[in-house]
C-alpha cells in the first residue's frame, strides 16, 4: 500500500495544498490573495498610526494563534476553523475508513539514540570502521554532513516495529531536536517516505517553548497515543496520550547524560537491550498498540459508542488499572519520612496501576514494597507468607504493561 491511498488528505502534501486551495486558505509571500489581505491591513493599520513594532508583533501572535503547519508545506497557513475541520475529516476517515488511529514517535532515547562523533569513547572507536555486516550490532549509521557529525543506533526492532505499527495507525515523528537532525533521522528511519508521509515534527514548529503539544497535529486529541521516554515534555492536557517509554541508552555519552554510570554502555559491552532483558522492548509496546487498537475499534468494549466519539486515553486508562488490580501493597523505607505517603510518586504510580495502596499491614496487603530487607514490615511478609519486592518491581509492570513475576524483584540487605 503507498502512501497516498492510505490517507488522501494527509499522505500527500500536493493534494493537501490543492485542497486547502479549494476549501482552505494557502498563505505565502507570492500568494496574490495573501499579499492583497497583508497590503490591506498594513494600509489601515498606518492610518491608525499603529507601529512597525506592534505590526510585527500582531502578525506574530496571528501566526502563533493559527499556527502554521510548516512541516507539511512551508507556505502553509491555516485558521481556527480550517483547523478544526481538517482534523475532524482526517480522523474521521482514518477511524471510519481505515480503521486507524494516529501514533506520535518520538526519535531520542525512544526510538534511538545519538551521540556526535567526537564524544565517542576508546572502547566505542570500533563502530566507525565496522559495518552492519561485521558484527552482530545492527542498525549503526553515521551521519556526517556539513551541520552534523554523528552516529545514530536504532532500538532493536525498529524495522518491524514501523512496518507492523503502521497497519494500524497513522505514524508521526515529533521531536524537541531541530529540523535537519529531525530530517535525517527520518530519512534513515523510512528511506522511502513510505511510513511517515512527510509527518516530521521538531523543535521550530512547536507552538510552545520547550514543550510539545497535539495542536500541531492535524487529528483529534481523541483519537491520537503518544510514545516517548518522558511525559513532562508535553503540554499538561496532553499528556494522559502519552505511553512512557523507558529510556534507550546505547551510548557511553548517553549514561552520562543521565549520570547513569554503575554498568558499562552496551556499546562498549557489544550487547544490546534485546540481548540483555531476552526480548525487544518495542515487542512489547507493538504487542500494547494492538491491544489498545482492538479495544477501541472493538464493539463489545465500548458499547454505545460511536466510533469518532471514543477517546482513545480512556482505553489507555482501562488497561493500566488491570495492571496491579487485585494487588494490596504497603511501603517499607521507601519514602523520605517528612513527606506524605500518598503524595509520593511511586505510590500514584501504583494506584493508577489498579493497586490499592497503604501504610499499615494487615492480612488482606498481597505486597511489601522495600528497599531494605531487614525493616520490621519486610520481616512482617516473609513470615506472613506475603510478597517482598523492591520499587523496582512497579516501574517496571508500568513500562511493560504487565504485572511482573515478583520472583525477579527480591528485596536484599541493605548495609
Amino acid at each position: 500500500m503507498t502512501v497516498a491511498t492510505v490517507c488522501p488528505i494527509l499522505h500527500n502534501i500536493d493534494s493537501l495544498v490543492a485542497f486547502l486551495k479549494k476549501g482552505g486558505r494557502l498563505e505565502s509571500d507570492h500568494s496574490d490573495i495573501g499579499l492583497t489581505e497583508r497590503t490591506k491591513r498594513r494600509r489601515i493599520e498606518t492610518n491608525l498610526g499603529v507601529s512597525e513594532e506592534a505590526r510585527f508583533a500582531d502578525e506574530e501572535k496571528s501566526r502563533s494563534s493559527g499556527m502554521r503547519f510548516g512541516y507539511l508545506h512551508k507556505c502553509l497557513g491555516l485558521n481556527d476553523d480550517e483547523i478544526d475541520r481538517l482534523r475532524n475529516e482526517n480522523t474521521q476517515n482514518l477511524l471510519l475508513n481505515y480503521k486507524k488511529l494516529h501514533l506520535v514517535l518520538d526519535l531520542d532515547h525512544t526510538l534511538l539514540n545519538s551521540t556526535f562523533l567526537d564524544n565517542m569513547s576508546p572502547d566505542e572507536e570500533y563502530l566507525k570502521t565496522q559495518t552492519q555486516y561485521d558484527h552482530s550490532l545492527q542498525h549503526v549509521h553515521i551521519v556526517d554532513t556539513p551541520s552534523m557529525r554523528l552516529m545514530t543506533k536504532f532500538r532493536p526492532y525498529i524495522r518491524t516495529f514501523l512496518m507492523e505499527a503502521s497497519q494500524m495507525f497513522e505514524l508521526s515523528i515529533y521531536t524537541m531536536g531541530n529540523r535537519d537532525y529531525a530530517l535525517e533521522m527520518a530519512k534513515l528511519l523510512d528511506p522511502g517516505n513510505q511510513i511517515f508521509g512527510g509527518r516530521v515534527i521538531s523543535r521550530s514548529d512547536s507552538t510552545e517553548t520547550d514543550r510539545k503539544g497535539l495542536d500541531v497535529l492535524l487529528a483529534r486529541d481523541s483519537a491520537v497515543l503518544i510514545l516517548d521516554d518522558t511525559k513532562d515534555v508535553w503540554t499538561n492536557i496532553n499528556q494522559d496520550n502519552v505511553i512512557v517509554m523507558p529510556r534507550y541508552h546505547f551510548f557511553k555519552s548517553s549514561c552520562q547524560q543521565y549520570s547513569i554510570s554503575n554498568s558499562k554502555p552496551y556499546s562498549e559491552l557489544k550487547t544490546d537491550e534485546c540481548d540483555r532483558y531476552g526480548g525487544a522492548y518495542l515487542a512489547n509496546v507493538l504487542q500494547l498498540l494492538r491491544h489498545i487498537h482492538t479495544i477501541f475499534f472493538n464493539e463489545v468494549e465500548i458499547e454505545g459508542w460511536d466510533l469518532i466519539d471514543r477517546d482513545v486515553r480512556l482505553v489507555l486508562k482501562i488497561l493500566q488499572k488491570e495492571v496491579l488490580k487485585g494487588c494490596k501493597i504497603v511501603f517499607s523505607h521507601v519514602f523520605h519520612s517528612n513527606v506524605k505517603a500518598d503524595t509520593q510518586p511511586l505510590w500514584k504510580m501504583a494506584e493508577q496501576l489498579g493497586a490499592t495502596c497503604s501504610t499499615q499491614v494487615d492480612p488482606s496487603v498481597t505486597h511489601v514494597v522495600a528497599a531494605d530487607a531487614r525493616t520490621q514490615k519486610s520481616c512482617w511478609a516473609v513470615k506472613a507468607g506475603k510478597f517482598l519486592v523492591n520499587p523496582q518491581w512497579i516501574h517496571t509492570a508500568n513500562f511493560m504493561w504487565q504485572k511482573q513475576p515478583e520472583e525477579n524483584f527480591p528485596c536484599h540487605y541493605q548495609h
